[in-house]
């Protein structure tokens, strides 16, 4: 059985594992643009977690006007992303950065900071605790039941700080299927984009 989740203390207190590192878990753009130095990365497997379009942005993907859509882990299922391994002496301000990019002040909390527990795919049989940002169910902006259609309409129209929606979801899907990770959830929404003007 899974040890639970854990909320995690102030960030200049940084979880470090027996090893000496710390452990970051990334399942969306942390795939693709982490941010941050680290001394390396696994394919990593998490459980009772999954992968999906469940907040609303009002900032990075969209505005308060025209909101769009960005990931969280929400409860339920098994998630597959990446494990990045950073140096004890870097951890405090790596987690200063991510939340300060996750958890802004002045902004709504979107996101719990917790510690969990993530296979390494390449290494059988280990398990780290890493650092993963989880949907906050008693947000506003937690969107619970969005079918693909709307997540799909929503997204296409998307655009906020960080760009357009739509890149945001295609880029995570490209770096998964890269992985060999195959998304359903998200190939589906994908799908229901409408096309872009004047692509072949």
């Amino acid at each position: 059985m899974q040890p639970p989740p854990h909320r995690l203390a102030k960030p200049d207190d940084p979880p470090l594992a027996p090893c000496g590192h710390m452990w970051v878990f990334a399942y969306g753009s942390l795939i693709w643009r982490p941010g941050f130095d680290h001394a390396g990365q696994h394919r990593a497997f998490l459980r009772g977690y999954h992968r999906r379009f469940c907040l609303w942005s009002h900032r990075y993907r969209g505005t308060p006007e025209r909101p769009g859509l960005v990931l969280g882990l929400d409860r339920g299922g098994a998630c597959h992303g990446i494990v990045f391994r950073v140096p004890g002496q870097h951890a405090a301000a790596v987690l200063r950065y991510l939340d300060d990019r996750e958890l802004p002040d002045g902004a709504e909390q979107v996101y719990h900071r917790r510690l969990v527990p993530v296979r390494l795919v390449d290494s059988p049989g280990r398990v780290v605790p890493a650092i993963a940002y989880v949907a906050n169910r008693a947000c506003r902006l937690y969107a619970p039941a969005l079918t693909p259609e709307h997540a799909a309409q929503v997204i296409a129209q998307g655009v906020g700080q960080m760009g357009a929606n739509r890149d945001y979801l295609l880029n995570t899907l490209e770096h998964l299927t890269g992985m060999g990770v195959r998304d359903a959830g998200l190939a589906r929404i994908a799908a229901l984009l409408p096309r872009v003007r004047g692509a072949a």
